[in-house]
């Protein structure tokens, strides 16, 4: 296959099915890069990422710079501009190298009638960029979110909620938490240094290493030997707060891609099982399992649904990362800004509500439950724990922050705090009674 597309082309494409289509770039991307050379793959990504982070500002300013909308078949010409306004402004390539390619894009895509119009566009956007930023100046566009957002993070944060929309429009570092069953921290590390891979340990456990700049897997020692995995320092945290021990059954709910499954039968000899609802992703959790040469017994099931699990089997602990909004990884992956609603968050709390009572259910009395989201939404975390414990008559709080009260309890991580992602952590025990 002669793989020579346009990457503004396949740009505008990944754009329209995310943006119109409400299709995950988790699953566009890759589809998207193997029409590409590879030496394309990386410019690709980083034209996606960056029109996500920015969308609103470039969106507007389009529908200014266009005298008549783009509808039907030519919006991806509208997305075409945008991809050619975003380097322009945010990307170190020559302004005249990113217009000639954006505007050869037309014709790849088809439409060779439109350069002129694109072509007009782009040209319009270099030589009049600080008047058209003025006119599309306001809060949506300042902060790069859903004014439905906006409005939830400024009540829910009110002292600090600009740190947080900042922060999402960061670049997500990459972490790796080293799998001390296969090799040694100390050896680990000695292989970083040897093969000049920069790193921090900023976490008081030392299984977790902050590269300086984000690497290919297969670049970095080990991989194939299951020596590390790549998993986010805020994550690195589930396995920690749920103290597994040996010979403890344990159940992870909502396993899915297996990171923290793995972590925990790195800290402890258990008898694991790992669910999901998802069949595709927990083929994932399989291969985690098999490079880090580590075996748990796996579920596809609605964990909200009492008979996925058999009837007969309690757990001495469960970790529950319960399904949510992601508002917590939008640095990682900006399309969530674009593909959430804001009626998605009192239906995420719901089904959050449903899994938890069902779950609890199959604790053990004594047993641990640690409740885990990747949101910052006080919706899906500290309103939903007090609520549970409210109404839970045999639910414990214990506590991870001494400041922790039943009213407020858990421990919300803000997107890089520490360079970690958000999360969202609280801590209960089935009592005896």
């Amino acid at each position: 296959m002669n793989k020579t597309k346009n990457v503004r082309a396949e740009a505008a494409k990944c754009l329209v099915a995310v943006l119109d289509k409400g299709l995950s770039l988790s699953d566009v991307l890759p589809k998207s890069q193997a029409n590409l050379a590879p030496k394309d793959a990386p410019l690709l990504q980083e034209i996606c990422f960056g029109v996500l982070r920015y969308f609103p500002k470039y969106d507007s300013i389009t529908n200014l710079l266009l005298s008549k909308k783009l509808k039907g078949k030519q919006r991806i010409f509208h997305h075409l501009i945008i991809v050619g306004l975003y380097q322009i402004d945010k990307m170190r390539i020559p302004e005249h190298a990113a217009v000639a390619e954006t505007v050869q894009a037309t014709v790849v895509l088809k439409a060779p009638g439109l350069k002129g119009l694109v072509n007009a566009c782009l040209r319009n956007f270099t030589r009049n960029k600080e008047a058209l930023e003025s006119k599309t100046d306001n809060l949506v566009t300042q902060y790069s979110h859903p004014s439905w957002f906006i409005k939830r993070i400024q009540a829910a944060y009110p002292d600090n909620w600009t740190y947080v929309l900042e922060q999402n429009l960061e670049r997500s570092p990459m972490w790796l938490r080293v799998h001390t069953n296969n090799v040694s921290i100390d050896t680990f590390i000695e292989e970083l240094n040897k093969a000049n891979i920069a790193f921090e340990q900023p976490l008081t456990h030392k299984t977790g290493i902050l590269l300086n700049k984000p690497s290919p897997v297969e670049s970095i020692p080990g991989f194939e030997q299951g020596w590390f995995t790549v998993q986010d320092g805020a994550a690195q945290h589930a396995a920690l707060l749920l103290e597994p021990k040996d010979g403890e059954l344990i159940l992870d709910a909502c396993a899915a891609p297996g990171g923290k499954t793995c972590h925990v039968l790195d800290l402890a000899t258990c008898d694991m099982v790992a669910a999901d609802i998802d069949e595709n992703r927990l083929e994932r959790v399989s291969q985690n399992l098999t490079r880090l040469g580590e075996d748990a017994k796996i579920i596809c099931g609605d964990l909200s649904d009492p008979s996925v699990i058999d009837e007969t089997i309690t757990f001495d602990r469960i970790l529950l990362d319960a399904p949510c909004s992601a508002t917590g990884v939008i640095r990682r992956h900006p399309d969530i800004k674009w593909l959430r609603r804001n009626e998605d968050i009192e239906a995420l709390a719901e089904l959050q509500k449903k899994i938890l009572d069902t779950l609890w259910q199959k604790l053990k009395p004594g047993g641990i439950m640690l409740y885990a989201t990747c949101s910052v939404l006080p919706e899906e975390n500290k309103r939903q724990m007090a609520q549970f414990l409210l109404n839970t008559h045999d639910a414990q709080l214990v506590k991870i922050d001494d400041s922790e009260t039943n009213e407020a309890p858990g421990w919300q991580i803000l997107p890089g705090q520490l360079n970690m992602d958000g999360f969202y952590y609280c801590r209960l025990m089935k009592t005896l009674s």
